[in-house]
């Protein structure tokens, strides 16, 4: 199918559900779906509910809501708290399954209570062959994935949203910051803040994709080969600002950017146990 079939058959999968929640983070998938969901069955009988919480930059979270306000889409803010559950906090490989059951189930009981026929996640037609926790938890509470459905893939997505004139186009991918936390290092609110501040001390040097990965009193900083220049010109101003921040090593990862680097310390014993 070309671009064009599949975008039609995601409106006719949104057309068949009617009346629907987005689960939506403001990235590059969710926007798309709730555009899509907007324009194909009236923002009226569409919901942009939001997790609002420590795993989610703050920034984000204030550009998400502008972006679904910009469609005339309603937002609705919720607090997972997600935190106090010892099976997300333990950070074991199925971290992102315990997350989203608490997500879905929030957004399954407000699907209920305001008559929405169902509760539609941006999880994409990529997605299918990666390692995605999170989709287990998605089975459980019957959240529909239409972009998968509708075999859109990421590039599919990025192109879909620069015809529609999206700002989200072309942002880099920006997964919770749990991901940044290695696996086993228990996520704390003090260390997703960590995280947090570090990444904004990257920001701040005019870096646009990179992570800081935490590990405990080390910070490995991931950034693209052709900004390894750029990062050791600005050496000394990094370390002071991470140690600040409680860091005691201050690291870069001469492999460079990658997306999903900490599951490469998982086996595939532990991946399978997930699926």
């Amino acid at each position: 199918m070309n671009l064009k079939d599949k975008y039609n058959s995601l409106q006719k999968i949104l057309k068949k559900l009617d009346k629907v929640i987005v689960a939506y983070s403001g990235g590059v998938d969710s926007t798309l779906l709730l555009k899509a969901a907007a324009e194909t069955l009236g923002a009226e009988k569409v919901l942009a509910c939001i997790a609002e919480g420590p795993s989610l930059p703050q920034h984000q979270y204030l550009q998400a809501v502008e972006r679904a306000k910009n469609m005339g889409v309603d937002v609705q803010t919720v607090k997972p708290n997600e935190l106090a559950d010892v099976a997300y906090s333990a950070n074991r490989a199925d971290r992102c399954f315990h997350c989203k059951l608490h997500l879905y189930g929030i957004l399954a009981g407000i699907a209920r209570e305001q008559n929405f026929n169902c509760v539609i996640c941006g999880c994409n037609f990529d997605d299918k062959d990666d390692f995605r926790p999170g989709n287990r938890a998605a089975e459980v509470f019957g959240v529909r994935c239409p972009l998968m459905e509708a075999k859109l893939t990421k590039v599919d997505i990025r192109n879909l949203s620069r015809q529609l004139g999206l700002p989200t186009a072309d942002i880099p991918a920006s997964p919770c910051l749990a991901s940044r936390i290695a696996y086993g290092l228990e996520i704390t609110e003090r260390r997703l803040r960590q995280v947090e501040e570090a990444e904004e001390v990257m920001r701040g040097l005019g870096l646009v994709e990179f992570r800081v990965r935490h590990h405990d009193t080390i910070a490995r900083i991931e950034v693209h080969q052709e900004d390894f220049e750029m990062v050791l010109a600005n050496r000394s101003r990094i370390v002071e600002k991470l140690q600040e921040l409680g860091f005691t090593y201050v690291t870069i990862d001469l492999q460079g950017f990658r997306s999903g680097s900490l599951n490469e310390l998982l086996t595939e014993e532990e991946k399978a146990e997930d699926r």
